[in-house]
């Protein structure tokens, strides 16, 4: 089958510009992906991932497994380049045309102290949220995968 001269081919790109790899099961990270997702309308720029379902696949999202992800916020490129820290608000805002509010954060002593801050953050996020600690996530996640049908697998 030939296309006529008004016809092209049909290309299939990535509708995202970013995949924002958050856990569903926090509150105040669930409260900043529904900001987010608002700011994004619809448009698709940003492909929202969380990491909490029990169907999250590493392979799909930068070969980043769950207690990496659990640890520090990540984001992957269309390229598959790999961003965390606070490197990934800057991006997801710069996507969605708020890039202004991390702009100050591009500054070398700055970016600094913003990622170490983030860094208590990521580290106490799981208490200060009432959570169990992250063996115990894991622990249950595991129990949980095992009892789906052809998902039980050792976590490392």
């Amino acid at each position: 089958m030939s296309l006529s001269a008004t016809q092209e081919p049909r290309v299939t790109t990535q509708p995202w510009q970013i995949k924002l790899l958050y856990d569903g099961k926090c509150p105040l990270c669930l409260r900043e992906v529904n900001f987010l997702q608002k700011r994004d309308a619809g448009r698709g720029l940003v492909a929202f991932v969380d990491i909490a379902d029990d169907f999250y696949s590493p392979e799909d999202n930068g070969n980043i497994d769950f207690k990496t992800a659990m640890g520090r916020i990540h984001a992957v490129l269309p390229d598959g380049t790999i961003v965390k820290d606070v490197e990934v608000f800057r991006r997801v805002y710069e996507v969605l045309g708020m890039g202004w509010i991390y702009a100050i954060t591009k500054l070398p002593i700055i970016g600094f102290v913003a990622d170490k801050l983030y860094g208590i953050w990521a580290d106490l996020r799981l208490k200060l949220t009432g959570r169990p600690d992250l063996a115990t996530i894991e622990r249950d996640r595991t129990q949980r995968l095992c009892n789906l049908e052809g998902r039980c697998k050792k976590v490392e």
